[in-house]
């Protein structure tokens, strides 16, 4: 009888990372319909409830590490996390932030409604297309996204980890994992604190 050959590791599909992926806790500047982009702003304190509550859905999945963008929103929701889980410190990857909006970051959507009401209709859309002065393009932005996604997964195969980020960077990992253009419109939004699970494989990104 033929002997069945052992399978040539170099040929076998890469072990999964399995990545669960989740919004920062609210900020006072969620509430008031500020533009957030780049810069900084803390947790509320219905943010750091949120980052809690995020922890008592998770806390028994058994995360190697937890990773963040570096913005204090999201560094805040990991470290509450981290510190409950007795995890060491989120490891920061600057792929994670949200998107730059450029000129407009800081101007409430209210005033924005007087300044340019074209424009602040297509943010209410959250539509990708956007083009947003001294920004980042719809493109630049959903590689960078993808990318760490993927450099976050390859060191950690067969792990269970997670990962705290922003609603537009969301979005690019929602269109990407269900198929659909960059430049569609989602009509939806991920809230404060909720999250979703991806497999990732080598570039492969895919729900679980």
């Amino acid at each position: 009888s033929k002997i069945a050959a052992a399978p040539n590791a170099m040929n076998a599909p890469p072990a999964a990372t399995y990545v669960c992926i989740a919004r920062h806790g609210e900020t006072d500047w969620n509430v008031a319909g500020v533009l957030q982009g780049w810069l900084d702003v803390p947790l509320n304190d219905k943010g750091r409830r949120q980052a809690y509550q995020m922890l008592a859905g998770l806390a028994q999945v058994g995360f190697s590490k937890v990773y963040s963008s570096p913005l204090v929103r999201a560094r805040e929701t990991a470290e509450i996390i981290t510190r409950s889980l007795r995890l060491g410190p989120p490891e920061i990857h600057d792929g994670l932030k949200e998107r730059n909006f450029g000129a407009i970051q800081g101007i409430p959507k209210a005033e924005l409604a007087d300044l340019n009401p074209v424009l602040l209709q297509q943010i209410l859309k959250r539509n990708p297309a956007t083009d947003f002065e001294q920004g980042e393009s719809m493109d630049d932005f959903a590689d960078r996204v993808l990318h760490a996604v993927a450099e976050i997964a390859r060191p950690n195969p067969g792990k269970r980890i997670l990962v705290i980020t922003h609603g537009w960077t969301m979005d690019v990992i929602t269109r990407h994992i269900a198929g659909l253009p960059r430049s569609a419109i989602l009509g939806m939004k991920r809230r404060n604190g909720e999250s979703a699970w991806l497999d990732v494989r080598g570039k492969s990104i895919r729900p679980l």
